[in-house]
């Protein structure tokens, strides 16, 4: 293993992001308005090339910064995820901002940095990185929730983010202090090695203040306040990333803290991963039957599957983590699926948002209605979809580490969830045709088309993602 002050080869991906990011920012200050297409033009090229840099990178684990920034296989493929997150909500993003009248050279330059700082995130190894990991992106976060500056309700999403946020923030700074002060050291290696198992109250107090500020970036329960609220209020693209690119950085994160900060203190950890994976489980599938938007909908959704994916970490083992990160792959291309479509429901040149206007959509829209369909079918984890299988895993994990009632009460939610899922599908073949949507753009479409053919084939070819998955769960261990 590779200990270095700074290695290129390791930080390779985020050099020439953060390198184009300035060129962009000098390119937006220059050219002003003019620049806003080209500069998005750009921006998605850049996060091309870092993907295909990044992918084309098989070497094995170094570190550098002396410790703190870890390149695996892990960061890897946690960070090809949130890469792929930003560049499909790039994609969707520019037909509504064009039609909303709200584009500015802006918007793709807070979407990169914020994509920066989720790739600082997830290779971080000791708690100094991982908090300027984590602010990098919280901070530009904050901004694009309140992009809309017109509009009342994205306003008001923003203020609301802030302020949990910095809140958050303040608590995971407070449990990594307390960490720090009994170990020691701030390197979770480091940290591992001074608590042997020996948990003490101080430390105790520190992890669960730490895993506070953790859950709300997941937006687990009972830190998931600002997350229907944020969703509903910030511009459609805007919610779109939320709900992909940070959340896997959050959950990587979470993972790698626990596994390799903690692992002789499972036990302690494991209490408030179970506690918050129910939570969010219960609230997520409960609170979501009453809903009548979409986009606040998928809010509660995505608390729900947040809380399934910590069932995996629950475990604490190989296989929990493998279940994680399949969970959060599939996860992540449910989730763009669904919001290319939510994209797509224009009336009039006008966004719609609610359910309702889903009405008869399978004798106005017949192909929208089927792909919409099996994205709900696969988000209630019906087989022999992609869905399923991501809950598949994620309760043996917990089975397997005798977590029985877990897995229970897991299933029992998954089950209440469904209902929300398969109404939206009852609606779209059911009810009597609401007016047709006007055609939606070759973006959206592409993205819904494609998410739905990976889902669906996903039964008959898995080999090459759960391969990866258990390749980069094996290299935390």
């Amino acid at each position: 293993m590779n200990v270095t002050a700074l290695s290129l080869p390791t930080v390779l991906p985020e050099f020439i992001l953060a390198g184009g990011i300035l060129a962009l920012v000098l390119l937006g200050a220059l050219r002003g308005e003019r620049s806003v297409w080209l500069v998005t033009e750009i921006a998605v090229a850049l996060l091309g090339v870092v993907l295909i840099v990044l992918l084309a990178n098989h070497g094995s684990k170094s570190v550098t910064f002396y410790g703190a920034f870890t390149d695996d296989a892990f960061s890897r493929f946690m960070k090809a995820l949130a890469l792929i997150g930003s560049l499909t909500t790039l994609v969707l993003s520019v037909d509504f901002m064009r039609r909303e009248k709200i584009a500015g050279f802006e918007f793709p330059i807070l979407v990169l940095l914020a994509t920066l700082g989720m790739m600082m995130l997830i290779s971080a190894s000791d708690f100094i990185a991982l908090y300027l990991g984590l602010e990098l992106m919280s901070l530009s976060l904050y901004v694009v929730a309140a992009y809309h500056r017109d509009n009342a309700k994205a306003s008001e999403a923003g203020l609301k983010y802030f302020v949990l946020g910095a809140l958050s923030s303040g608590m995971l700074l407070y449990g990594a202090s307390l960490i720090y002060g009994f170990a020691g050291t701030v390197s979770f290696a480091g940290v591992a090695v001074a608590i042997q198992g020996q948990a003490s109250v101080g430390v105790v107090f520190g992890l669960v203040f730490l895993l506070a500020g953790l859950a709300f970036k997941i937006s687990a329960v009972p830190f998931h306040m600002w997350t229907p609220d944020v969703y509903e209020g910030a511009p459609t693209p805007v919610t779109t990333f939320f709900a992909s690119a940070p959340k896997m950085a959050a959950m990587a994160v979470l993972v790698r803290v626990v596994m390799t900060a903690f692992p002789g203190v499972a036990g302690e950890w494991r209490q408030v991963i179970v506690f918050i994976s129910i939570a969010s489980m219960a609230l997520g599938s409960f609170a979501a039957i009453g809903q009548t938007n979409i986009k606040r909908l998928m809010a509660y959704s995505s608390i729900g599957h947040m809380g399934f994916a910590l069932v995996g970490l629950a475990a604490g083992t190989t296989d929990g983590v493998h279940g994680v990160i399949l969970y959060m792959s599939i996860y992540l291309l449910m989730t763009l699926g669904t919001f290319a479509a939510i994209l797509s429901m224009k009336r009039d040149g006008v966004y719609v948002e609610t359910i309702s206007d889903l009405s008869g959509l399978a004798r106005t829209n017949g192909p929208m209605a089927f792909f919409l369909g099996a994205m709900m079918f696969s988000l209630a984890g019906i087989p022999p979809l992609a869905g399923f299988f991501a809950k598949f895993y994620v309760f043996a994990a917990a089975i397997e580490a005798n977590l029985f009632a877990l897995a229970v009460i897991g299933v029992l939610c998954s089950v209440v969830g469904a209902f929300y899922y398969l109404r939206i599908v009852k609606v779209m073949y059911f009810d009597e045709p609401a007016k047709a949507f006007d055609p939606s753009g070759l973006a959206a479409r592409v993205v819904l088309a494609l998410s739905t053919a990976l889902v669906i084939f996903y039964a008959f070819a898995p080999a090459p993602l759960t391969d990866a998955a258990m390749a980069a769960a094996k290299s935390l261990f």
